[in-house]
């Protein structure tokens, strides 16, 4: 279910991003067709990639940290033999070797290698920002400059398929994975280069790609009319949280900024609520434990 607030749109849409499309292109079609300014995305995907591209209309926009940081899934294709400088089909060609000597045992045996806790240096052709510059700007005038390892994990990494020279692979990894880059490392691990060809993602955090919209229903849909229909409530990201219900003094003094005490301890954050179910915004547990802080206040949503 999603939520109105006043005369706006407000909850989250899941879309299947097409080919071709930047993040960006998404978010501005959705705001024409919408009619709303406040969208935002979580998840950037590359414009040859296609998926899971959650948008967060209106109040969502409050609860984008948490999807920030959400795993996500996705089955790539990795192409062998071929390796590009952006490490993926839309890059220029720098290397190429024959893949002939790769079997799925040795793939399988690869792929055991990266499972679990790793490290990933940023490709060269990313939105990375390095000293102010965003490292494709640096890309695009050919330079290149040291990149920091960051850390990554990879829950799962399953070979669905090997049809040489291209190898079928589900994923499913941590926050600030590059897909990009695990396909050039993977072409370096069997010594013959690699590039990332397709790439679907199928999940970012609670979101799959079952429930996504392509932008063509969207623009076929009656909006506003059929947004309860499409859209699901601003809160589906934070229901790990616990769950607070406040009388109706107790709204009235959250709205105002007033911490609400409770007889337990408060601990982390929470999601409140009004005795109606109206979502309320999140609160965190003040030093002393003693209550909950309004740290997020939604006034007039509805659930």
């Amino acid at each position: 279910m999603s939520s109105r607030a006043g005369s706006g749109l407000n909850g989250y849409l899941v879309i299947d991003k097409p080919a071709g499309w930047t993040s960006f292109d998404v978010v501005a079609r959705a705001r024409r067709l919408l009619g709303e300014r406040k969208i935002g995305h979580a998840g950037t995907l590359d414009p040859a990639a296609t998926g899971v591209l959650p948008l967060a209309v209106g109040t969502a926009t409050k609860t984008l940290e948490y999807l920030s940081s959400a795993s996500k899934a996705y089955l790539a294709e990795v192409v062998f033999g071929i390796e590009t400088d952006s490490y993926d089909i839309d890059g220029r060609l720098i290397r190429q070797s024959d893949p002939g000597d790769i079997t799925p045992e040795r793939l399988e045996a690869v792929l055991v290698t990266f499972r679990g806790e790793q490290t990933q240096i940023p490709p060269m052709h990313s939105a990375v920002k390095i000293g102010g510059q965003r490292l494709y700007d640096l890309a695009r005038r050919g330079e290149e400059i040291v990149r920091t390892p960051r850390p990554v994990v990879f829950h799962r990494l399953d070979l669905r398929a090997w049809e040489p020279p291209v190898a079928t692979i589900w994923i499913d990894c941590s926050k600030g994975t590059y897909i990009r880059t695990l396909a050039k490392d993977l072409g370096d691990a069997l010594g013959c280069g690699a590039h990332l060809g397709n790439l679907v993602r199928y999940r970012t955090g609670p979101f799959h790609l079952c429930e996504a919209w392509t932008m063509t229903d969207l623009a076929d849909s009656a909006l506003p009319e059929a947004w309860p229909d499409i859209a699901l409530h601003p809160d589906a990201v934070i229901q790990d949280l616990p769950a607070l219900l406040l009388d109706a003094g107790e709204a009235i003094a959250w709205r105002q900024g007033k911490t609400i005490l409770t007889a337990a301890p408060a601990e982390g954050e929470c999601r409140a609520y009004a005795e109606d179910g109206e979502w309320l915004g999140i609160g965190r547990a003040e030093p002393d434990a003693r209550g909950w802080h309004p740290a997020k206040v939604v006034p007039g949503a509805a659930a």
